[in-house]
């Protein structure tokens, strides 16, 4: 198989060009209603769309589409998002020359191997789906083609990752129908490497996977950024010896550079000197993740991504408009090589500071495009990361990141409510944190306070101390698929 990762970049769009026209002729028109539907509804012919260029006359698809239905809506809407070819569609839609094709294969190899390639190339057996923390949990597909697209861009993640093949891993991603797990657990089928996946907190628990992590002693360490952490610290408390990590990969969720710092450092102090802390970004609407090249713990490479299987673009998130390279914008993702549940120009939501760069990445060399690590997730909080509090719109990722970079802090959550509980009355902010030394308390609030008053404008209405024990229950460590970090009570009120 070639590899696209070092191919010259007018030769990889070339590709994708090529591979946008193919797709959107031969499977998405033909065989997705929603598509169709929309192609149709604005007029749009489908064997117009030769270039990346020509897809900004599409309308763009959002969360908006899947959610907010009736139950039974949402999971005839799921499936309208899903490639359903029949005798009577191919007969439609494909060109003369395929249709040949076709009728040649089944004359020459039976009906029975006919079916059996349509039902591998397009019959769902899989899904991953969202978390739902926020919205209706909403399910992707995925064919045994598209199983194999998961096994290649786990072994591309493989190699930008710089796993060498002696190496073995520990998957401590939760257990469940989602993106990260499995694309991890693929990884290693395609890469042929040794992953063990323990299915996280919620599966083995903490002392489980301690002992599967001094068992096993991997080179490379997988899983939520919120749990790893908590299992090194757990570590670190037992005064075990974890020199032999080289590298840790995190995944969905943020890895801002000072959490990156903190988890050197801790790792520092159980004998692994120089680790890489590498991060992730996926969403389960791709059903793929990618990933950053190893640098120094300050620096991001980027996302590396793979131009042969997906289209992005970067849009100024109010007019819709392209923009253009390393500008900032919201991120949308077009599908050109997939099966099961596809989706064009989606939105993500996700708004990337420094846009997509198309040069080759200085760090490693490879060639594909990069996506800027600085993303601010809008699956975080409700379908926007604006949320009105004290009546004013706050960012919460803004508070997010200072609390993740503020070194002196261990863990931290923050809790919305209303004054005295009363729906009535005033929105109150309050933190509650557990800091990794003793610290004048006093000094640290009010030096806290001042930076969230200049960034976010509003300040915390009360900082709260709490120990290592009550933290870990209010973020719901071991049980959660991510730590609840925000939680807005003014609801209950």
């Amino acid at each position: 198989m070639e590899n696209i990762l070092y191919k010259p970049w007018p030769e990889l769009k070339a590709k994708q060009n090529t591979k946008l026209h193919h797709f959107i002729t031969r499977h998405l028109y033909p065989f997705s209603p929603y598509y169709r539907r929309l192609f149709d509804k604005n007029k749009i012919r489908p064997d117009s769309i030769r270039k990346v260029e020509d897809l900004r006359r599409i309308p763009f698809t959002s969360k908006k589409d899947f959610v907010g239905l009736a139950k039974e809506d949402v999971t005839k809407r799921n499936l309208d998002f899903v490639l359903q070819p029949n005798a009577e569609l191919i007969r439609k839609f494909l060109p003369k020359a395929e249709l040949i094709k076709y009728s040649l294969t089944r004359f020459l190899k039976g009906d029975g191997y006919f079916r059996d390639r349509l039902e591998n190339e397009y019959r769902p057996i899989f899904l991953t789906a969202t978390a739902g923390t926020t919205d209706q949990p909403v399910s992707f597909l995925y064919t045994s083609y598209d199983l194999d697209n998961l096994k290649i861009y786990g072994k591309r993640a493989i190699e930008i990752f710089d796993i060498k093949r002696d190496e073995r891993s520990l998957n401590i991603f939760p257990y469940a129908p989602h993106l990260a797990f499995w694309q991890t657990v693929f990884a290693g089928f395609s890469a042929g490497l040794f992953i063990l996946s323990t299915g996280g907190g919620k599966t083995l628990g903490t002392e489980g996977n301690l002992r599967s992590l001094m068992k096993v002693r991997p080179q490379f360490l997988i899983g939520v950024p919120s749990y790893a952490y908590h299992l090194l610290k757990t570590a670190r408390k037992q005064n075990l010896d974890l020199s032999f990590l080289r590298a840790i990969a995190l995944g969905a969720a943020h890895v801002p550079k000072g959490f990156k710092r903190k988890i050197s450092a801790l790792l520092a102090e159980m004998g692994s000197r120089n680790v890489k802390v590498l991060g992730t970004y996926g969403f389960t609407e791709a059903r793929c993740a990618w990933g950053e090249c190893p640098t120094e713990i300050d620096i991001s490479s980027g996302y590396h991504t793979y131009p042969d299987k997906e289209i992005f673009e970067i849009i100024d998130p109010e007019t819709g408009n392209p923009q253009d390279e390393g500008e900032p914008g919201e991120l949308v993702y077009t599908g050109i090589d997939a099966r099961g549940s596809c989706v064009l120009r989606y939105r993500t939501g996700d708004l990337v500071e420094g846009g997509i760069v198309y040069r080759p990445c200085p760090y490693c060399g490879r060639t594909t495009p990069r996506i800027s690590s600085e993303i601010v997730r809008a699956s975080n909080i409700k379908s926007i990361q604006l949320t009105k509090i004290k009546g004013s719109l706050v960012n919460l990722n803004i508070l997010e990141h200072i609390l993740d970079d503020t070194e002196e802090i261990d863990e931290w959550q923050i809790e919305i409510t209303k004054k005295d509980n009363d729906p009535y009355e005033v929105d109150e902010l309050n933190l509650y944190v557990c800091l990794l030394k003793n610290k004048d308390t006093n000094e640290f609030v009010s030096r806290l306070n001042q930076e969230v008053l200049s960034s976010a404008d509003l300040s915390f209405n009360k900082v709260n101390f709490v120990t290592h024990e009550e933290i870990q229950r209010r973020i719901e460590i071991e049980s959660a698929v991510k730590a609840k970090r925000i939680v807005d009570k003014r609801q209950e009120a």
